[in-house]
């Protein structure tokens, strides 16, 4: 089964529709973006949700063991930030899991408290054995569209059969343009371990509790 990890929530009222609908993870942006939140909307996020977080590995099994509580894994999502910082923000909010966007070492996990997501940025003609070549252990792949002086959010997708080939080499996250129209064929080509939406469930910016359900929904179908 794929997961789902609806990204880029502001309010709680989206985390809870998410939560209700389905959603494996709920990604929270504290990197520079339009939807960037504080450590204070974060935590209020959070508590919504309910539960304190637990520690685990950095495996997809110990991600995998840790959705077994029943509720959405809370993201953090950074760039550019240093590791203390990070972990900072982890013990102040009660953040699961860390994504790292920007262009930081893979190495970096080493250093976090918290099980690693690791963007990969897919330019137009890059091919898997090239991703696949910047993988390192410690950190699940989320492949996003790569787009000049942007973190994510592009709203374009990259060439899914290049994602399916690095997906049979490890799981990975897919994101990039994915919406409810298109998630379904792109689980069923590329058997990602989870999919990544934000701009994907927004309308006019603000996200769209319809779409979110609907794309959850899309994503149930395809992967049952």
């Amino acid at each position: 089964m794929t997961l789902v990890k609806i990204c880029g929530l502001r309010e709680p009222a989206h985390a809870l529709v998410a939560a209700e609908a389905g959603a494996d993870f709920i990604g929270l942006v504290f990197a520079e973006s339009r939807r960037r939140v504080s450590v204070e909307q974060a935590l209020v996020i959070v508590r919504a949700l309910g539960g304190p977080p637990v520690a685990a590995g950095g495996g997809a099994d110990d991600v995998e063991a840790l959705l077994r509580r029943k509720r959405p894994l809370v993201v953090g999502v950074f760039a550019g930030a240093d590791a203390e910082t990070v972990n900072r923000t982890v013990q102040a909010v009660g953040l699961d899991l860390v994504q790292l966007s920007g262009d930081e070492p893979w190495d970096m996990c080493d250093a976090l408290s918290r099980p690693l997501l690791k963007a990969v940025k897919v330019k137009d003609g890059t091919s898997a054995e090239e991703i696949i070549a910047v993988i390192r252990p410690g950190a699940i792949p989320l492949l996003d569209t790569h787009a000049e002086g942007a973190l994510g959010g592009t709203g374009r997708p990259f060439d899914w059969a290049v994602a399916a080939e690095v997906a049979r080499h490890c799981p990975i996250v897919l994101a990039g343009g994915l919406t409810p129209g298109n998630v379904g064929e792109a689980v069923r080509r590329v058997l990602p371990w989870a999919v990544d939406v934000s701009s994907g469930v927004e309308t006019d910016g603000v996200k769209d509790v319809e779409k979110i359900c609907a794309f959850i929904a899309a994503v149930r179908e395809a992967s049952a």
